[in-house]
């Protein structure tokens, strides 16, 4: 049987590797249309930044390498132009020789990826895209000696990595975003973390305008300001590469990626599509969704191997786990973020903690910020946030497993993690999320979040700062009192009457003085993240003219 794969890389050269390791008999092409079709994309950026040195660490593997251990039969520089599904061939041109030929088979699996998004605006031609090594040494041999300033439109993962390292490089770089936050899948209170991050490296940050025009020493943006630049980047997003699939007539969803089944077959027989050019299951609704990462398309091409050899396997939806630096910032998510669970019409519990990264006693520990969201009926976890200068990575890995096999989030509170002070703390952050989505589903600590405190205290609720005075003085929410968990047995008389929200730096001296005002007969509610949370939320914006410290 002869196997015909268009496009490298990762789901592309998976499928590939995987399949002669199933079956050594098998005929297998692999087409790729640019001069390579095994590398990594996703350390294009920090050869830009010089993190990585050598360009060739990042070819993996080359036609001549996959011939020796595989006996593969891979042909760069050979672009698939049309796919005539009845007759089971392909029409391939050759695009070194202009030869164009007929390749038959008996599969076909397509991973053409997914291509940049180049908005059609004047002078859009000189700008750069970063989506192989073609475009990368276009790149590079632009970021010489004499490029002083750069855009980069777009604050993705590959705006964000591409804005650090031509800044790594020694150019400054002005970070234009449409929206009014980076980083889309986190919800506005997480990305401010970015933004501050972005700030203190100096990265000028654009946000709520897009490019307007690009001209040769400038662009111009649609608030009409303009900015300086030699050096123009678009990284607005990625759009399923699908013109060879909508020209052989396969069925495209309506998420704009290529429609399949659980076994990864089009709508065509013997044709399979894997990658960022497809449209993957949402396991928390089943819905359509575009996940452009490269584990996602990796496990993709092993799968349709299996399928096409014939051997049983599960299909597996892709929940979204992606991290990413940013200067000394780790930055992850998993599932949902709270907004689009919102937008989905769940009702939502969401949950911010800001513990260490390991113990505290332990020298170098540091405070991160985490976020999970929460089902309020089921307790299912919906999916998970972090930004911190270490530790976030494997919470957010251990949270997504737990998501995978299922397990709701109080019973976070229940896993055995390993420990030890340089690693951890006894009780991981990972179980401190578990214990208040215990108490805040079982409405033992019941608390608010920061988008719901001003219409908490509008309707006659009292808010106390539980934190000691120097933190009280250094920054507070507007209207609080503050009384110290420690003095607040002795000094009940401050705390006015009526409903109360409590509130301290992250949420635990407010939950032990919440539960003695509510033993005390207090009506209370704790401030879901405290003053952390508090600062980095719009609501802290919006009263950004108050004379009040928000540092």
């Amino acid at each position: 049987m002869k196997t015909v794969i268009v496009g490298g890389v990762a789901g592309g050269m998976s499928a590939a590797t995987r399949l002669r390791r199933l079956d050594p008999h098998a005929e297998i092409v692999v087409l790729e249309r640019s001069g390579h079709v095994s590398y990594a994309n996703c350390g294009l950026p920090y050869h830009l930044g010089g993190v990585i040195e050598d360009r060739a660490t990042l070819l993996l593997q080359t036609p001549e390498s996959l011939r020796a251990r595989f006996g593969l039969d891979v042909r760069t520089r050979h672009e698939v132009v049309a796919i005539d599904p009845a007759a089971h061939t392909v029409t391939v041109v050759d695009l070194d020789a202009g030869e164009e030929r007929t390749e038959s088979y008996d599969h076909l699996v397509l991973s053409p990826g997914a291509a940049p998004f180049v908005p059609p605006v004047p002078g859009a031609a000189r700008a750069h895209t970063l989506r192989n090594v073609e475009d990368l040494d276009h790149l590079v041999a632009a970021a010489g000696p004499d490029t002083r300033r750069a855009v980069v439109a777009g604050g993705g993962f590959i705006g964000l990595e591409t804005a650090e390292n031509l800044h790594r490089i020694g150019i400054d770089v002005t970070l234009v975003e449409l929206a009014d936050q980076v980083l889309a899948p986190l919800d506005a209170e997480m990305a401010a973390l970015v933004h501050d991050e972005l700030a203190r490296n100096g990265i000028d940050l654009r946000l709520g305008a897009g490019v307007a025009e690009v001209h040769p020493d400038r662009v111009g943006l649609s608030d009409g300001t303009e900015v300086a630049a030699d050096l123009v980047v678009f990284a607005i997003g990625v759009r399923p590469e699908t013109s060879l699939a909508r020209l052989a007539g396969l069925e495209v969803g309506p998420r704009g990626g290529i429609v399949v089944d659980d076994d990864l077959r089009t709508s065509a027989p013997g044709v399979y599509a894997v990658g960022d050019a497809v449209e993957k299951a949402d396991p928390l609704d089943g819905g359509a969704a575009l996940v452009p990462l490269a584990n996602v398309a990796n496990r993709q091409g092993r799968r349709v191997a299996d399928v096409i050899a014939g051997r049983p396997g599960r299909a597996r939806g892709a929940q979204s786990t992606a991290i990413l630096s940013v200067f000394d910032l780790t930055v992850a998510c998993t599932g949902w973020s709270e907004r689009r669970a919102t937008a989905s019409g769940r009702a939502v519990a969401a949950i911010h903690t800001h513990p260490a990264s390991h113990a505290g006693y332990y020298p170098g520990a540091d405070a991160m910020a985490l976020k999970l969201v929460v089902d309020r009926g089921t307790g299912a976890i919906l999916g998970a946030q972090g930004v911190g200068r270490s530790g976030v990575d494997k919470r957010i890995d251990v949270i997504a497993t737990a998501m995978a096999g299922g397990v709701d989030a109080a019973a976070l509170a229940d896993l055995e993690l390993a420990y030890a002070p340089a690693y951890g703390s006894a009780k991981d952050p990972v179980n401190q999320l578990g214990y208040v989505a215990e108490g805040r589903l079982d409405g033992t600590a019941p608390a608010i979040g920061w988008d719901e405190l001003g219409d908490t205290l509008t309707a006659g609720a009292s808010l106390v700062d539980v934190r000691t005075a120097v933190e009280h003085d250094d920054g507070h929410i507007p209207g609080s009192i503050n009384v110290p968990v420690d003095e607040l047995r002795h000094r009940l008389d401050e705390i006015p009457p009526g409903p109360l929200v409590v509130y301290c730096a992250g949420g635990q001296r407010a939950h032990t003085a919440a539960t003695y005002l509510a033993g005390i007969g207090r009506d209370v509610v704790n401030l879901d993240g405290g003053w952390a949370t508090w600062r980095t939320s719009p609501a802290c914006r919006h009263a950004a003219d108050r004379p009040v410290a928000t540092t």
